[in-house]
This record gives C-alpha cells, sequence and structure tokens, in this order.
C-alpha cells in the first residue's frame, strides 16, 4: 500500500540548488486520498503501541503530527526551532555538515514514563530526529519509535536512530 504514496509526491530537480531532488509532500497533503492513505498507514504502524504524546518536528511534522494524535488518542507536542516557544524549554543541540542547530520542546511537555512517537515529513541523516530523541530521554520519557512519509535511504539517517523503531512509508 504505501509504495503507491509515491505517486503523491512531486519530484523537483535541482532545488533547492543544482543536483538535489527535492521530494515535495505538498502534492500529497492537498490531495484528500493520499492524506488519508499515509495517516491510515501511520495508524496501522503505531496503533497497538499506545502512544501518549506525539511529537511533530518543526515545521513539516506539524503537519502530520497533530492529525495522527488525534487518531491515536494521544496528544500533540511540538517541537521547534530556538526562540520560538513562550514558557521554560530544554533544548539539544546536534551537529550538521557545517556547523550546528538546536531543537527545543517545553519543559514540562513529556512526563517521567510518558509512551511518545516522533513524526517528520523525512529522514535524512537523523540529526534532527536523534536529537528530538534525545529531548525525549532528557525527560525520562519513553520512546516508542519515529514515524515518516519519506526516507532517504542513502542518507543512513536510519541507522543513527538504532535501537529504536523507525517506520518510513516512502523509502527513495
Amino acid at each position: 500500500m504505501t509504495d503507491d504514496l509515491k505517486a503523491y509526491i512531486r519530484e523537483v530537480p535541482d532545488f533547492p540548488k543544482p543536483g538535489i531532488n527535492f521530494y515535495d509532500i505538498t502534492t500529497l497533503l492537498k490531495d484528500s486520498v493520499g492524506l488519508r492513505r499515509t495517516m491510515t498507514a501511520f495508524v496501522e504502524h503505531f496503533g497497538d503501541q499506545q502512544v501518549d504524546q506525539v511529537i511533530g518536528i518543526e515545521s513539516r511534522g506539524f503537519m502530520f503530527a497533530p492529525i495522527l494524535a488525534m487518531e491515536l488518542g494521544a496528544g500533540f507536542v511540538p517541537v521547534r526551532k530556538p526562540g520560538k516557544l513562550p514558557a521554560e524549554v530544554v533544548s539539544q543541540t546536534y551537529d550538521l555538515e557545517y556547523g550546528t542547530d538546536t531543537v527545543e520542546m517545553h519543559a514540562d511537555a513529556i512526563g517521567s514514563g510518558t509512551r511518545v512517537l516522533i513524526v517528520d515529513d523525512v529522514i535524512a541523516t537523523g540529526g534532527t530526529a536523534a536529537a528530538t530523541a534525545r529531548l525525549v530521554e532528557q525527560q525520562e520519557g519513553e520512546l516508542v519509535g519515529f514515524a515518516f512519509v519519506v526516507e532517504l535511504a542513502f542518507l543512513k539517517g536510519r541507522e543513527r536512530l538504532a535501537p529504536h523503531r523507525v517506520d518510513s512509508l516512502i523509502v527513495y
């Protein structure tokens, strides 16, 4: 079923720069059938995991995580870039190819023993997802796994997230 979801993804060559092939999910989002099939597949993957909170990683994770949280009977927690959350935060800095970046979530978002699923649109190198997992662990949450719409397997992000469960609906 999930291989059929590739038909909803627009491939944009040379974006954002020459040599990069961008997988655009906006064509999936605008199609009610494609969006429904995506969310149904995620629920099939994680519906039996007793998820308490679904984390969406800024910004495209926000498009899927709240819907999935609702379907799983869970809450939604945003993980954002620095300075965008109004209350006390916990943060995690991680390495990029040329520098570092940071993600934050509210300090009271995840309680001890809370079962958490992390959602984003794409897994590439896995750096942002791994940093988000460290935020969950820092708050003593229990990481159920990761859910991604698209996986760029050649960048080996899945390996960076081991030994945690990683479910991707479309693999390039």
